[in-house]
């Protein structure tokens, strides 16, 4: 998908001067760390490198803002905003996402009995080198078998029990809906009987596409496309409990977790930037595009339920990615754990304008 960065000065950027952009510095130096002692980001189509961002980095981590003010004017200081200009469409868009709670046991009972399950042993990362010749190449994990490797099973041979007996649930759901949207969002909080928080994150999946059961309900005439949320699409499932595992086996994707600890519960899960998320901070983008730990202004007239009526207009972080995330003004804003999360985000479908705050070294390149 073909795009071109057209660079506007801070006065374009409707809504910035009543930004206070201050929660995203402590989640520069985490990206400034992850860059300086693990590795860089992947630098995507737009070719704006981990290495493009390290002065915009440097200089944050010597900045101590002290009021909205201060903070933007850093960041008018270091950066040029440019509009992302999809060649195909006007606008970009935007949903939301956040971090389920759901309620677990330690071990199966007549009421929990729906698992979270660890990545198994046999689930093996694919690339151009060992992909079977009659797999697509959009599978990234496959099978490893007796006699090479395979298509891992899908959702429905799991549900139907093809992974029991081997150890690895990690806590059992009182929903099969409940595990479902964990493995959506790609992340849930588990609270266990006795108060603890276990958190678990995406590990890895079986490797099958995804397939958004919403645009299915709307396709079959069940839900108007102006009124599909994850609150209707739950409600649909509450008033059909017989045809719920037609309807999830249609999305073969199935994700797999590992465990965490909830060390400061301020803080999302650990996100594909390998920094924690920031509520209402925090933005999943197409990584084959985008560099983690950009800063984009988003800004969306319509999209009025995350900031009390008003537009959303906000500087957020690039730190996620997901398998719905196409194009280079697609974006998923992550709006927290729990239930309260949960109702923002559900409805969050909205056209909005892309702007990417390009350090100033690097944005010579761009016009």
């Amino acid at each position: 998908m073909g795009f071109r960065l057209r660079p506007v000065g801070f006065d374009a950027l409707p809504g910035w001067d009543e930004d206070d952009p201050t929660p995203l510095f402590p989640a520069l130096a985490r990206c400034r760390e992850h860059i300086l002692t693990v590795k860089p980001y992947r630098t995507g189509e737009s070719g704006l490198s981990s290495d493009d961002l390290m002065p915009l980095l440097d200089a944050a981590a010597l900045a101590n803002p002290t009021s909205a003010a201060e903070a933007r004017a850093f960041f008018e200081a270091e950066c040029l905003p440019f509009l992302i200009e999809p060649d195909k469409s006007a606008r970009g868009f935007v949903t939301a996402f956040y971090e389920p709670e759901v309620e677990v046991a330690a071990e199966p009972d007549p009421v929990f009995r729906f698992p979270f399950y660890r990545r198994p042993d046999d689930l093996v990362d694919l690339d151009d080198a060992n992909r079977p010749a009659g797999l697509d190449c959009s599978y990234l994990f496959g099978r490893r078998t007796a006699d090479g490797i395979a298509a891992y099973p899908d959702r429905r041979a799991i549900d139907q029990g093809c992974l029991e007996g081997r150890g690895l649930e990690i806590a059992w759901a009182k929903s099969k809906v409940d595990v479902f949207f964990a493995h959506v969002q790609g992340a849930a909080r588990l609270r266990f009987p006795d108060g603890r928080l276990k958190r678990v994150t995406y590990a890895a999946k079986a490797g099958h596409p995804f397939t958004a059961i919403g645009k299915l309900l709307v396709e079959r005439g069940e839900i108007p496309m102006a009124e599909i949320s994850m609150q209707a699409i739950r409600a649909w499932l509450a008033a059909h409990p017989d045809e719920v595992d037609e309807l999830l086996w249609q999305n073969r994707s199935y994700i797999f977790f590992r465990e965490a600890e909830v060390e400061d519960t301020s803080l999302g899960p650990i996100a594909a930037a390998k920094v924690p998320l920031v509520a209402g901070r925090s933005l999943a983008v197409d990584r084959l595009i985008h560099g983690f730990g950009y800063p984009f202004f988003i800004h969306s007239e319509s999209l009025t339920r995350l900031d009390e009526g008003k537009p959303f207009a906000r500087l957020m972080l690039a730190l996620e990615t997901g398998t719905a995330i196409v194009g280079p003004a697609r974006g998923d804003i992550f709006t927290g754990s729990g239930d309260d999360a949960g109702e923002l985000a559900g409805a969050v479908r909205n056209a909005a304008d892309f702007y990417i705050l390009v350090p100033k070294q690097a944005a010579s390149r761009f016009g």
